[in-house]
Parts: C-alpha cells; sequence; structure tokens
C-alpha cells in the first residue's frame, strides 16, 4: 500500500521499520476497508478525493488519542462535502459553542460599529470607566475586540476557583457578569499586552446591549439583543437552531454560551468565508469588518477581532500554536470552543470544517494534526 500523507505525517515514528520492510521486499499491512459509516458521510460534491476525505474525516472518529468526535460538516465550494456524526448526535443536535461564541460576539460589534451606534477607537462606553482619573477610559473597543484590553483578567486559575471565567459565570459575578468584569482593576496599560479573556466578551455584549436598548431591566436587554441577532444575522443565514444565552441581568454571555446545529455552525464559517456576505449576496456586515476581524492583532499574531488565526508566532513554543501555521494557509482562521470545538475556515482553499466534541488538552494536538489531514486534500485556489 501506499500511505497517504496524512497517514504518513502521524506515522513518522514508524518510517524507519517502514523502510526496513521496504528493503526487505516485504509488503506493508493493509489499510481496513472503509466502513460504510465512512463511505456515507461524503457527498457527490466533495471536491477532493472521495475514499482519501472519507478516510481522513473516519480517523477523526475512530483514530485513538484524539478524543471523542460528535459531528463533523465540512463544506467546499460552498457546498455540502461531508457530514458524519458519532453515537447520539445528528443533524438536529445543538451543540454548546463554548468559546466559538465570542466570533459571534466580534460579528455583532461589527454590525453596530456600520449601524454607526459604536466607535471602533473612540473610548470603550462603559459608564463606570468613565469617571474622571479612572485609568479604564483609555480602554477602546479595538483594545477589547483584540484582547489587549490591560484588564486583571484571568482566563485559567489554579486552584479553578481563581479563574476570572469560573468566577464570573458560575460564582461572585454569576448574577450580572458584566458588572463583574467591568469591576476588574487594570494590571497593564491598555493596548499593551494580549490575554484571552472570556470576560472581555461579555464586556463586549454588554456595550452591544447599551447601544440597542437604554433599559435597565433585564427582559428588555434580552430581548434588544435576541432580536437584532435573529434579524440581522441568523435568519438571513438559516440558522435556525442558534440560541443564546443570557444572564440574570439580561447580558448576552457572548465569551462561551450559545448553541446550534452543526450545519448551522457551518454556515457561520462559511459566511465569513464570504466576507460576511449572506448565500444570496446579501452583505450583513460590512466586508472591512471581516478584514479587519482576520487581521493579526499587533500584540498577537494569532489573534484578530474575537477570532484565532493561523498565524505562526515568533519565539513561541513548539506545539503551543493553537493552529496549525505549518500545514494550512496562513489566511486560515478559526473560532475555538473550550473541548475541542472548531469550526476552521480556508479562504484560499474555499473549505469550511466543523469539528465538535470533547478531547482535553494532550488529545487536542493530535487531533488538529487530523483535521489538518482533511484539509489538506483541498487545493489552494
Amino acid at each position: 500500500m501506499t500511505l497517504h500523507k496524512a497517514a504518513l505525517n502521524r506515522a513518522l515514528g514508524l518510517a524507519p521499520a517502514l523502510l526496513a520492510l521496504a528493503a526487505c521486499g516485504a509488503a506493508a499491512p493493509a489499510e481496513a476497508p472503509l466502513s460504510d459509516a465512512a463511505k456515507a458521510a461524503v457527498t457527490k460534491d466533495a471536491g477532493a478525493p472521495k475514499d482519501q476525505l472519507a478516510r481522513a474525516i473516519d480517523d477523526l472518529f475512530t483514530a485513538p488519542g484524539l478524543g471523542d468526535t460528535r459531528a463533523v460538516v465540512v463544506m467546499a465550494n460552498g457546498k455540502l462535502a461531508a457530514e458524519r456524526y458519532g453515537p447520539g448526535y445528528d443533524k438536529d443536535t445543538r451543540f454548546v459553542s463554548w468559546s466559538m461564541a465570542k466570533t459571534v460576539t466580534g460579528v455583532l460589534i461589527g454590525m453596530l460599529v456600520s449601524d454607526g451606534l459604536l466607535a471602533l477607537d473612540a473610548p470603550a462606553p462603559v459608564p463606570l470607566w468613565q469617571r474622571q482619573g479612572d485609568p479604564r477610559s483609555e480602554i477602546t473597543l479595538r483594545h477589547l475586540l483584540q484582547m489587549r484590553s490591560g484588564l486583571r483578567h484571568t482566563e485559567a486559575g489554579d486552584p479553578p476557583y481563581e479563574s476570572s471565567e469560573v468566577r464570573m459565570l458560575f460564582l461572585d459575578g454569576r448574577d450580572n457578569m458584566a458588572k463583574w468584569a467591568e469591576e476588574q482593576p487594570l494590571e497593564a496599560e491598555p493596548g499593551k499586552q494580549f490575554e484571552y479573556s472570556s470576560n472581555t466578551s461579555v464586556i463586549l455584549a454588554d456595550i452591544a446591549t447599551r447601544a440597542l436598548t437604554t433599559s435597565t431591566k433585564p427582559e428588555a436587554r434580552r430581548k434588544a439583543v435576541a432580536d437584532y441577532l435573529q434579524q440581522r444575522l441568523f435568519a438571513p443565514l438559516g440558522m435556525t437552531s442558534m440560541v443564546p444565552e443570557f444572564d440574570a441581568s439580561g447580558t448576552l454571555i457572548g465569551g462561551s454560551l450559545m448553541h446550534a446545529t452543526a450545519r448551522d455552525w457551518a454556515k457561520l464559517g462559511e459566511f465569513l468565508r464570504r466576507k460576511g456576505a449572506a448565500p444570496g449576496g446579501e452583505q450583513l456586515v460590512p466586508q472591512r469588518w471581516v478584514e479587519a476581524m482576520v487581521t493579526p492583532s499587533p500584540r498577537s499574531p494569532h489573534y484578530g477581532f474575537q477570532i484565532w488565526l493561523n498565524r505562526p508566532v515568533p519565539g513561541a513554543p513548539a506545539g503551543e500554536h493553537p493552529l496549525f501555521p505549518d500545514r494550512a494557509p496562513e489566511s486560515v482562521f478559526s473560532l475555538i470552543g473550550h473541548m475541542g470545538q472548531y469550526v476552521l475556515v480556508s479562504p484560499r482553499q474555499r473549505v469550511t470544517l466543523v469539528r465538535l466534541g470533547h478531547s482535553d488538552a494532550a488529545e487536542r494536538p493530535p487531533m488538529l494534526q487530523q483535521a489538518a489531514d482533511v484539509l489538506e486534500l483541498y487545493p489552494e485556489s
């Protein structure tokens, strides 16, 4: 057999043995036949060699050490190329976003900027920060979008209850998450330091809410944001399954809690691949906003406006990049959620790959390499 490139990348440790077998004239063992489930996952519009695509997706579900893959959807050239689900899941299952919600929040802010309700480089309109002498008044919307506000937000804590995210979501901040996040002091000068933070995305959601309504009543706040997202984004994209969550004060939990089917997450990825256009061509958010979203931050080349970028990070330790700049175009970007939720978008390959499931810290790197194997089947245009 000839190992396809994807398998070869995963089997580098076996290369000496395979070479020895070849030198002795021994044949390598044949690949197992594709299962019916693997074959059925690929459509007539695969846009890549069907058997190779079926096997690469099958490995996401069956290969050891990758975690539990629950859904995979591949869109190629605007058409459904492949779709597969794990036991107990199907096309109607809503999957939690975790941090993929941040990108929806980034699009929401872009729409409000386009509407003239917010300004990207003006001081962020957080009333608490506008008191005389408050250094947080220097924080701009751009700083928040690029996760460089300088606020004391620690995403992961040890023990976990020391995490700003955990405290905001589940402990002392849970009833009014934005208030808790906005009350935190600066630990760095605004704009100078990248620090990934779910708290920051909730602040953005609060800013969006106050741009849409002056009411402080929770139900009015919820309705203002839910209606705006439905009318301006979800309905035009046909994202009929999307369910955003709100806290007790009516603030969108814009950093971590939205629910949608794998197909609808793919629709969002395709919307971003088309630079903000609906399938019929209607521009839902300005093209320049999506271009800004995928432009590297000056403090984090692998992050834009609430979205991860496949750009190398000079000096970063090997294996710590959240994507795979050595194996896919730099133009690739991704929504990424806790425990292995990904919407990978490759504009140059005209591909969107959704992978949803549960992979721990050790399982995510090899799982991502397998996802890269899928993308590598598609040529760059």
